[in-house]
């Protein structure tokens, strides 16, 4: 599966994006869906993930009732709302899927989107 992120941008403190990652490739349903971060000489960090139905949802607890992960298998798309942005919230993010279940490290998911920066200004 091919998976393209977008939507990042310069957004100032308090404010919100919606990111935006679509798939191509293989039927998008049966994947398990992620959010990843990273922030220069930092490690990639989990953010969210989705089931593949979207009944099931863990958001990383710096980002828990701020972001919130969705998905609409009928446009082959996931989500990540950003309400409440903060400067250490500046990160690239990365979109990513697995045909396992979900889980919170990288090295859980086969296929990764290209990033999309996002930089919150204080």
């Amino acid at each position: 599966v091919q998976l393209q992120a977008s939507g990042g941008g310069l957004v100032q403190a308090g404010g919100s994006l919606r990111l935006s990652c679509a798939a191509s490739g293989r039927p998008f349903s049966i994947y398990t869906m992620a959010w990843f971060r990273q922030a220069p000489g930092k490690e990639r960090e989990f953010v969210a993930t989705i089931s593949w139905l979207g009944g099931r949802t863990v958001h990383a607890d710096p980002v828990k009732g701020r972001f919130t992960i969705s998905r609409d298998n009928s446009k082959n798309t996931v989500y990540l709302q950003m309400n409440s942005l903060k400067p250490e919230d500046t990160a690239l993010y990365y979109c990513a899927a697995t045909r396992g279940i979900e889980v919170i490290v990288p090295t859980g998911y086969d296929y990764w989107g290209q990033g999309t920066q996002v930089t919150v200004s204080s």
